[in-house]
């Protein structure tokens, strides 16, 4: 589902890598690999609601984005079988893309064996998604939503079409962090696929200051956007293929956010990402280089590795696949996994795909969608990390780790005071850190039972997103920390509602449930 293609010039490269620091900066202790909550960054670094390292390893699982309107190979498996085998091969992430044509009137989902999903029978798009990613957080997935399409045929080098306006990505972006608010199992949003430019002239830039076709805007523009509704997930800006006339993948050319960042409204929510392709993709000039494959670091230091090293932001690797059809595609996977190194501290990834249907990658899977492709497995072995798992590898490349043990799990008790006035509420909360280790940042979250709306609050920062029961708030700075056996009070909010007001079922703080007194 990929790409045109430009030539890249070298001659770049000398001035981009004297960015790049000699020495590699120690990267945090690692942890278990995928983390409880929301994360967020620090730095280059992925951190979990507790503040422990993670990093994601994760697989691509397309459908959603096409005529189909479900995720592929559903017409042979259940998609909890799925799910099942994707974890046992230890991805901890499932980058999910759609397109906005999904959430249209009559795009009806098809080419699904209900004996197989039979709770998926009737469904809409939208609600298979929210199977998707219901069952891909209960088995402890972390899940990046990725709008690949604006429709169901074609990828598009802006991020809108004719048919579906800058307007209409927004909007669609908002709706899906309304709905999954309080929902840990979404991390983020990948908010526009492989933004490229078109040959003759037009598509996408960076940093020209068009508000037609600069995609760093635009990115800023739909990013806040959705962190004004949703302020815990991360928002990833993918690069696009030509800056300064040295050109790139469709998406992988990050050269210009060293002068021109992406600036979001919420801090440490940032995560660039970029694709790499080998040659049985497209022929790219590098591929036939006599230095191949030591040439590649250089290049990818230029294009998109500089801000990892340069501890600027996360980098995710949210594509990158072969055939392996030629030799070089083995070689060129393996430099990039070294390239990317072992342990938390490494680059992200979700390698492209899952499914053995992509014509120009194939897949993990094989053309049977259950066996597994072991020759691709075997490369990404050693990088992946699971969930819940520490790493089990001594970290190499271009970070250095030391191994610790898993974060301890939040164990808390929330204290919830009403004083209630017939038509509307204050909510007076303490926080009770009942386990043994500190909490550092706390995000809280519950949904109420009736229509309760907030109105205003204090002592953290609220979410409530317009039509939903969902609430979240945010730790301040001077009430983040709760040392064990410690608890922290002056939390609260104000609320309306009619009928009745009943307490919420369940209150979790950083994705653990709390007691409730």
């Amino acid at each position: 589902m990929k790409r045109g293609k430009l030539l890249a010039s070298l001659l770049p490269a000398l001035l981009m890598l004297a960015l790049v620091p000699l020495l590699n900066l120690a990267a945090p202790a690692p942890a278990a690999a995928a983390g409880a909550g929301y994360w967020h960054t620090n730095g280059r670094q992925l951190l979990d609601a507790n503040n422990q390292p993670v990093r994601m390893t994760g697989i691509n699982w397309f459908g959603l984005e096409t005529a189909n309107y479900t995720p592929h190979g559903l017409w042979s498996r259940g998609y909890k079988d799925m799910l099942d085998q994707m974890k046992s091969l230890k991805y901890n992430t499932l980058r999910l893309p759609y397109s906005n044509q999904l959430f249209d009137a009559g795009s009806t989902p098809n080419s699904i064996r209900f004996d197989l999903n039979p709770d998926l029978q009737g469904l809409s798009g939208i609600q298979i998604m929210d199977k998707i990613i219901e069952y891909a957080g209960q088995i402890g997935m972390k899940v990046i939503l990725d709008r690949h399409r604006p429709d169901s045929g074609a990828q598009s080098a802006l991020w809108y079409t004719a048919q579906y306006s800058e307007a209409r990505w927004i909007s669609d972006w908002q709706m899906l962090a309304r709905r999954h608010v309080g929902n840990t199992a979404v991390v983020g949003a990948d908010l526009h696929n492989e933004p490229h430019g078109i040959q003759g002239g037009g598509g996408s830039t960076w940093g020209t200051g068009s508000m037609t076709s600069d995609w760093r805007l635009a990115a800023e523009r739909a990013g806040n956007a959705i962190l004004a509704i949703n302020p815990n997930w991360l928002i990833v800006v993918e690069g696009i293929d030509n800056f300064n006339n040295d050109g790139y993948w469709w998406g992988g050319n990050l050269q210009g956010a060293a002068q021109f960042p992406v600036r979001l409204n919420v801090a440490n929510r940032l995560v660039y990402s970029a694709h790499d392709y080998a040659t049985s993709v497209f022929p790219q000039p590098w591929f036939s280089d006599p230095s191949f494959p030591n040439n590649m670091p250089a290049i990818w230091d230029r294009m998109w590795g500089y801000l990892h090293k340069n501890n600027v932001a996360p980098v995710l690797l949210g594509e990158f696949g072969t055939t392996l059809a030629d030799p070089r595609d083995r070689v060129w996977l393996q430099n990039l996994m070294a390239y990317t190194g072992t342990g938390v501290g490494g680059i992200n990834f979700t390698f492209w795909s899952w499914n053995p249907n992509s014509g120009d990658t194939g897949g993990i899977l094989n053309d049977d969608w259950t066996t597994v492709n072991t020759t691709k497995q075997n490369i990404l072995n050693p990088f992946l990390l699971g969930v819940d798992q520490p790493p089990s590898t001594p970290p190499t490349g271009p970070t250095t780790t030391t191994t610790t043990p898993p974060p301890t799990p939040v164990s808390c008790r929330v204290t919830w005071g009403v004083n209630d006035w017939g038509t509307g509420f204050t909510a007076s909360l303490a926080i009770a850190n009942t386990g043994t280790s500190s909490i550092n940042g706390w995000t809280l979250a519950f949904t109420f039972a009736g229509n309760q709306r907030l109105s205003n609050g204090w002592g953290a920062t609220w979410t409530q997103a317009a039509n939903s029961a969902s609430v979240t708030g945010a730790s301040l700075d001077h009430n983040r920390t709760i040392a064990a056996g410690q608890s922290v009070s002056g939390i609260g909010f104000n609320a309306n509602y009619t009928g009745s007001n009943a307490r919420p079922a369940s209150v979790a703080l950083n994705g653990q449930n709390c007691t409730i007194a």
